[in-house]
């Protein structure tokens, strides 16, 4: 069970930083309307700047805890915890503007792996 936390922390770690770094300039199908980068993005979202940048170092420094995570397990589950919590903030950022529910999959999708980490790590 443990192979597939650490591919669900892989999976994690690669979309975080596909989102905050490869793609962090660009434009998406999940982004709110009127938004084409992460910063319009925020902005649409009602928050600073300052905020999103607090937001994108929590979530990279998470992602590559769930890395080293696949060799200390205890590592996983704290850097899944605190991945799970983001993941709340992100889709209630999303109802909060009113998305179409199709926008906010990719974070309920990130939700529900950074659980099952916690879960399969914990038991």
């Amino acid at each position: 069970m443990s192979r597939f936390a650490i591919l669900l922390q892989v999976i994690i770690a690669a979309g975080i930083f596909n989102v905050w770094v490869l793609r962090r300039g660009r434009p998406t199908n999940y982004r709110p309307d009127g938004a084409s980068n992460i910063s319009e993005e925020f902005a649409r979202y009602g928050f600073s700047d300052a905020f999103r940048r607090t937001i994108g170092t929590t979530k990279l420094t998470l992602a590559a805890l769930l890395l080293l995570g696949t060799a200390y397990a205890p590592l996983a589950v704290g850097a899944a915890s605190g991945m799970a919590i983001l993941m709340c903030g992100a889709v209630a950022a999303h109802v909060k503007v009113r998305d179409p529910m199709i926008k906010s999959i990719p974070a309920l999708l990130m939700l529900l792996m950074s659980t099952a980490v916690v879960v399969v790590r914990v038991g």
